[in-house]
């Protein structure tokens, strides 16, 4: 059980650790930083999205999605529909730089994902992506539990 634990959490760490580098190395190119990219590559591929939405999606902290947007828009990369503080309804899209910049990410994102997976057939990384869904699935059923458990 030891190295059960051991080679899970490790494997877990060290993909996570990867693919923040590989986001910070890539984004310094458009001087972008990691929580940008779940913004514009959603954007690209689903359209116009509001915060919420993105944060469902991709499963970031709100108030980092709150402030990629705002720095997104402040540079030129998305506009809102609206003008009000709390926007977190309001529909984003890309303007013409995010939907390069947008184009770009998706470009980078593809060929990583074909480069990390080239050692996997079609059948095995579908068996992949299952397993990894049963794990993250149980993972948030288990850490319910802990939640219900601790609200007195």
């Amino acid at each position: 059980m030891y190295h059960r634990y051991k080679d899970f959490t490790v494997l877990i760490t060290k993909i996570s650790r990867s693919i923040k580098r590989i986001k910070t190395f890539e984004m310094e190119e458009i001087n972008l930083k990691s929580p940008h990219v779940s913004c514009l590559y959603y954007l690209y591929k689903e359209g116009k999205l509001t915060a919420t939405e993105i944060c469902e999606i991709s499963e970031e902290d709100k108030a980092q999605i709150s402030r990629a947007l705002d720095y997104l828009e402040l540079h030129g990369y998305v506009v809102c529909e609206s003008n009000q503080k709390k926007r977190y309804k309001s529909h984003f899209d890309l303007t013409l730089k995010g939907k390069e910049a947008a184009k770009y990410i998706a470009s980078k994102i593809d060929n990583i994902l074909d480069e990390v997976s080239n050692e996997l057939t079609e059948d095995q990384r579908q068996i992949l992506y299952k397993s990894l869904n049963a794990i993250s699935t149980n993972l948030e059923i288990i850490n319910e539990r802990y939640g219900e458990e601790n609200e007195y």
